[in-house]
């Protein structure tokens, strides 16, 4: 287990251990306890009662935050004729097809979001072992295979969040930056919890959110108490 450092081990001073604490005393402390020297990402884990092995139990979605995520994404399209045209009216960063794809085998992966139509699939289909582990493969259900290009592309650009559920049955997604003004966090904490919820599998039986935990990049993470919704 890694040693923890005397910045990270003075910040968790000020978390109370075995409290769950209500979503503005969460947001505060968590603020409170980041020492990071840039403008820290604040995250939320949910540790779901799901099981991740049943395709019925999968969570996996997008949506996006009222207030961004405090993060500029650069957003590559895989489109041809019209679609590309849009695109590329739309803001998107870089557009191509077969030109694209080879960019990418040749080990360029200078990008936050790939997005695709579906026709283009069969293409990016052979970038699967490349953009699958690091999650930058485009799927429907995170609205990144689309027709409706310029669509996903403002959504996106607006502060678009992924969320999707990992082995152990936990879902991280980001919330904002520290520099955000507390309210302005709440309301994308909110806004996501909202979403969480209304994905929980029809097959979940009892208590859905087992727990929940606010932290900044390199601080303590707060426990949060979810009646406080």
């Amino acid at each position: 287990m890694a040693k923890k450092g005397k910045k990270y081990i003075e910040a968790a001073k000020q978390v109370e251990a075995g409290k769950n604490y209500a979503v503005d005393e969460a947001v505060a402390l968590v603020k409170k306890t980041n020492y990071a020297s840039f403008d820290a990402t604040v995250e939320v884990a949910y540790n779901l009662s799901v099981d991740p092995k049943q395709a019925d139990q999968q969570i996996r979605g997008a949506m996006v935050l009222p207030n961004g995520t405090g993060k500029t994404q650069k957003v590559v399209v895989f489109a041809e004729g019209d679609q590309a045209k849009q695109a590329e009216e739309a803001g998107a960063d870089v557009v191509g097809s077969d030109d694209l794809v080879e960019k990418i085998q040749g080990g360029w992966l200078d990008f936050d979001v790939a997005v695709a139509t579906p026709p283009m699939m069969a293409k990016v289909g052979r970038l699967g072992r490349v953009l699958g582990p690091k999650g930058l493969m485009p799927n429907p259900k995170t609205g990144t295979v689309t027709m409706d290009v310029t669509k996903a592309i403002n959504d996106i650009k607006a502060g678009q969040v992924t969320y999707r559920v990992d082995k152990q049955g936990i879902v991280h997604a980001p919330i904002g930056k520290v520099s955000f003004e507390d309210d302005k966090l709440i309301e994308n904490f909110r806004s996501l919890h909202e979403t969480i919820v209304r994905a929980r599998p029809a097959s979940t039986k009892g208590n859905y959110i087992k727990s929940l935990t606010l932290t900044s990049t390199l601080g303590p993470g707060v426990k949060i108490d979810v009646a406080s919704f």
